[in-house]
């Protein structure tokens, strides 16, 4: 009975379809977007370093998540929303994809 007067008070009931699929997209892509922020990091360290060996394989593993056809699909759809979504106009949308993306980045430290 409580889970059924709660549902109407969640912000996923108040936000548009995109910003709820674009929400979805990025938490199933939460792992690794983490792993190419690491990765990003890492390689910018082994280049100013200049180990060079050492980059060199960083980069071949950035590649090699970007080369995973459900990684490359889900990122080439939130490419497409995006757009839209900075130009809603409910303020509900960016608000709850900024909060999501906070957190995402907390968790991924």
């Amino acid at each position: 009975m409580l889970c059924l007067l709660a549902l109407p008070a969640s912000p996923a009931w108040t936000l548009s379809r995109e910003a709820g699929e674009f929400m979805r997209i990025s938490q199933q892509l939460e792992a690794v977007q983490c792993e190419k922020r690491k990765l990003r990091r890492e390689i910018a360290l082994a280049e100013a370093e200049r180990r060079d060996a050492d980059a060199r394989a960083l980069w071949e593993r950035f590649a090699a998540l970007n080369r995973d056809p459900k990684t490359a699909r889900l990122e080439k759809r939130l490419a497409q929303l995006e757009p839209r979504l900075s130009k809603s106009a409910d303020p509900e949308d960016l608000q709850a994809i900024s909060r999501q993306q906070r957190e995402a980045f907390y968790r991924c430290e």
